[in-house]
């Protein structure tokens, strides 16, 4: 039996990438995550990839980095070449979700912009009112938020809830809101083309 291929996936990724994996009945690929909240220290995400490709070969027939740069400034990518793998397009997954030209033209248009993913507005509170300390001390919104005009809500489901979630974020950030239905972008075709992939390898 062909050993199974692995997705090394940023936690803010995991439920998207199980979704797809579910809905396109990738059966040969599996998920471990990296914590979400190594975010807040981008600077250890290259380490912290390169121990789980380490752990991993031996199980796994082949291996894909579900992660955007995220702040390394191009560490990551030293790790992608020297452990000879691939990962997805872009700097953030903003840019992955939207697609690089339409970031671009999107970021372009309004430079002072905050974005939010499904995984950002359904833990906004948690991630940003609370770990910046807003929650505490409310003059921090306008120190961390002061130069930002716009809040645009990526969304890759029509969710009600997180819809909703996202428009209260705006309103906390004292923000212009405006919702963009991205789907899942770049992440699913990258996921797509590393599971074309597999199955050839096999």
């Amino acid at each position: 039996m062909p050993k199974p291929a692995l997705v090394i996936a940023c936690g803010a990724l995991a439920k998207e990438i199980t979704t797809l994996i579910d809905i396109n009945q990738w059966s040969q690929l599996r998920v471990q995550c990296v914590p979400a909240k190594i975010h807040n220290t981008p600077e250890q995400i290259p380490d912290a990839v390169r121990t789980l490709i380490h752990k991993a070969r031996p199980n796994y027939s082949q291996i894909f980095v579900a992660f955007a740069d995220c702040g390394t400034g191009g560490l990551l990518d030293t790790v992608i070449k020297e452990e000879n793998v691939e990962r997805l397009p872009g700097a953030h997954c903003y840019e992955f979700f939207a697609g690089a030209k339409t970031f671009k033209e999107i970021s372009e248009d309004e430079l002072g912009t905050f974005y939010l993913t499904d995984f950002l507005a359904r833990h906004f509170d948690r991630i940003i009112i609370e770990e910046l300390g807003i929650a505490k001390h409310p003059e921090l919104r306008d120190m961390y938020f002061g130069n930002y005009k716009k809040l645009i809500y990526l969304a890759q489901t029509d969710n009600p809830e997180l819809i909703q979630m996202a428009q209260d974020a705006a309103s906390k950030l004292n923000l212009k809101y405006e919702y963009r239905r991205t789907d899942y972008g770049d992440l699913e075709r990258g996921l797509q083309q590393f599971n074309e992939s597999v199955i050839e390898w096999q």
